[in-house]
Order: C-alpha cells, then structure tokens, then sequence
C-alpha cells in the first residue's frame, strides 16, 4: 500500500469517528451503533 493510500484512509477513518462522535446517543442507536462501537465502525468503513 503506498502512503497516500494510507494518508487518505486515515483521513477517511477520523472523519467518520467525527461525523459519528457528533451524533446523539438516539441516532447512532437508529443506525444500530453503540457510541463504544464507534472507533470499530469508523475502521472497518475504511478497511483497517
């Protein structure tokens, strides 16, 4: 994997925990997210 790759994935992994942490407990329990589980979601949305 080339570093821009990885670069981009990162940036792509902490704007999802971002967009995740600003949500309310009530949306992410619509999406069916745990707050604990964000980091989890937020690395396999990338694929770490």
């Amino acid at each position: 994997m080339n570093f821009a790759k990885k670069i981009n994935d990162w940036r792509k992994y902490r704007e999802t925990i971002n967009e995740l942490g600003r949500m309310s407990d009530r949306e992410l329990s619509d999406l069916g997210i745990g707050r604990a589980d964000i980091r989890r979601v937020a690395r396999s949305a990338v694929g770490f």
